[in-house]
C-alpha cells in the first residue's frame, strides 16, 4: 500500500496571491451587487444592512463587524489562519470602497448581478479557503464546524444567509430580495460542490 504523501504547504508568495486574487474576486461581486441594488449573506450582508440603513461606509462597516470574531479564530483555527484572515478582511475593506471608483458599471441585469456574483464570490471565498483564510466573521464559525463536526461549509453558509438576507428586507424590495436569494444560492453552491474536507491537500 502506498504511503499517503503529506499535503505540500503554500509559501508566503502562494498566500499573498490567494489573498489578493480572492479579495478581488469577492470585490468584483460586490460591485455587481450594489449596482443591482442587492444583498449577500455573511459578514459582508451586516455591513450591507448598515450601510443602508445607517449611511456607514461599506468598507468601514465590514471591517468592524468582523472584529469580535478573531478571538474566536485564534483559539480554534489558529494564529496562522487569524492573521491570513486579518490580511484579507483589511484589503476587502479597501477594494470594496476603490474597486467601485475603477470599475463603473452602468447597469448590469439582476439576474446576471444574481448569478454571477454569487458565483465569483463563492469562487474568491474557495480560493481564501484553500489558502487557509476566510472573510471573517460567519466564515469563521462555518469552517470552525466543518472542521471540528464535518457539517458542510455551503449548507452551514447557506442557512446563516437566509437568516441575514431576512433581515435585510426592510432595505431592499421584494425582488431584489428575491434576487437576493438566487445570489445566496449560487455562492453556496459553488461551495457546497467544490469545498469538501480532505479535497484539497495543500495547506
Amino acid at each position: 500500500m502506498n504511503a499517503t504523501a503529506a499535503p505540500s504547504r503554500h509559501s508566503l508568495f502562494d498566500d499573498a496571491q490567494g489573498l489578493l486574487t480572492g479579495t478581488l474576486f469577492v470585490a468584483l461581486a460586490l460591485v455587481m451587487f450594489r449596482q443591482a441594488g442587492l444583498v449577500t449573506g455573511g459578514t459582508a450582508g451586516l455591513a450591507f444592512i448598515a450601510h443602508y440603513a445607517l449611511g456607514v461606509p461599506f468598507g468601514a462597516a465590514f471591517f468592524a463587524i468582523n472584529l469580535p470574531f478573531y478571538a474566536l479564530a485564534w483559539r480554534r483555527m489558529g494564529a496562522r489562519f487569524t492573521l491570513k484572515t486579518f490580511a484579507a478582511v483589511a484589503l476587502l475593506s479597501l477594494l470594496a470602497e476603490a474597486v467601485p471608483r475603477w470599475v463603473v458599471l452602468q447597469s448590469v441585469h439582476p439576474a446576471f448581478a444574481a448569478l454571477g456574483g454569487g458565483l465569483l464570490m463563492g469562487a474568491g471565498l474557495l480560493i481564501l479557503f484553500r489558502h487557509r483564510a476566510s472573510l471573517g466573521g460567519l466564515n469563521v464559525l462555518v469552517l470552525w464546524l466543518q472542521n471540528t463536526r464535518g457539517w458542510r461549509a455551503g449548507k452551514v453558509q447557506m442557512g446563516l444567509d437566509a437568516l441575514i438576507l431576512l433581515a435585510a428586507s426592510p432595505w431592499i424590495g421584494a425582488q431584489a430580495l428575491l434576487w437576493s436569494v438566487l445570489a445566496a444560492v449560487a455562492l453556496n453552491f459553488a461551495l457546497a460542490v467544490n469545498h469538501k474536507p480532505g479535497r484539497y491537500a495543500a495547506v
